[in-house]
């Protein structure tokens, strides 16, 4: 019995994934074309990133996880941003969309108050973010699927960590340990969010 019912959850895992798999490649794709238009007018797009302590940099919070400084930037975040959001989204759409607003705005707003001085840009703060959610979602939850997803994403992804630390003076570590943060934070507060609005509280 349960065998099967292993295997049924299992089965129900894999399609899941295929499900998802369309729209992702599409999210991505579109991130491509936004890189090759940006490519095209001499990268002019990312002045539209997180500048820290500024009001014009402000409008990179949204925008800074869609923009990217070069074709090797953006091949080497699609991997794990693919494998990470597919991850998230074996919770479903709502908590997909919970995790990446409280990510790219914690951490973005995080980065622009305490980063460096220049332009940040990149989808990095958002997959640090995946990756440190589901870490702490593996911990919390103890499930059978979130310890396996925790796992994999030690075995796999475990050298974000290093991501963590001061290396390249043009990489922006800053957005990579908000970002990180930011997805500690989601695994606290995405719970939290039904309650609130299904606990009486004025809405």
């Amino acid at each position: 019995m349960l065998l099967s019912t292993l295997s049924a959850e299992i089965s129900q895992l894999i399609t899941q994934l295929r499900v998802n798999t369309p729209l992702l490649l599409e999210i991505i794709g579109v991130m491509y074309l936004i890189q090759f238009a940006n490519w095209i007018i001499g990268y002019r797009l990312n002045y539209l990133g997180i500048y820290p302590r500024s009001w014009h940099g402000l409008i990179g919070i949204p925008f800074s996880p869609f923009l990217h400084g070069s074709f090797n930037h953006i091949f080497f975040n699609s991997i794990p941003l693919f494998v990470l959001a597919s991850f998230v989204l074996l919770s479903g759409w709502t908590i997909f969309i919970e995790v990446s607003v409280i990510i790219i705005v914690l951490g973005g707003l995080a980065t622009w108050c305490m980063g460096r001085k220049g332009l940040h840009v990149g989808a990095s703060g958002v997959i640090m973010g995946y990756w440190s959610y589901l870490l702490m979602n593996a911990y919390h939850q103890g499930t059978w699927l979130s310890i396996v997803l925790g796992v994999v994403c030690i075995y796999y992804f475990g050298g974000l960590l290093f991501h963590l630390f001061p290396k390249a003076e043009k990489s922006s570590w800053e957005g990579h340990v908000f970002g990180f943060l930011a997805g500690l934070a989601a695994a606290y507060l995405v719970p939290l969010i039904p309650l609130y609005f299904h606990s009486g509280v004025p809405q």
